[in-house]
């Protein structure tokens, strides 16, 4: 629990330091918003989509071991669900894009 409250701690110091950077000339213009929207997105939907990922070709790596003979309808699912987590990652792109007005 305290290297949670850690990893925390430091993504939040590490997050709001452009912002002391950035109010030396009162930040003119600069609004800050987006930019954390869109760093909050990707990185929710890449840390959702490699713990995702990684349990997916775990179980599935597991499942094959198991039950060699099975392993082509399991390859066929596997392929299926990583695609379906991948995508995830491209929404949490977009949504990001979308979030710098850059679309």
């Amino acid at each position: 629990m305290r290297k949670l409250g850690n990893l925390v701690l430091w993504t939040l110091v590490m997050v709001l330091a452009p912002a002391v950077a950035f109010a030396q000339d009162g930040g003119a213009g600069m609004s800050m918003g987006p930019g954390i929207g869109a760093g909050i997105a990707v990185g929710a939907a890449g840390l959702g989509c490699g713990i995702g990922q990684g349990l997916t070709a775990g179980n599935t790596t597991q499942a094959i071991a198991r039950n060699p003979g099975a392993a082509g309808a399991m390859f066929t699912n596997f392929i299926l669900g990583m695609v379906l987590i991948e995508s995830i990652a491209i929404y949490g792109l977009v949504i990001a894009i979308l979030l710098m007005g850059k679309f």
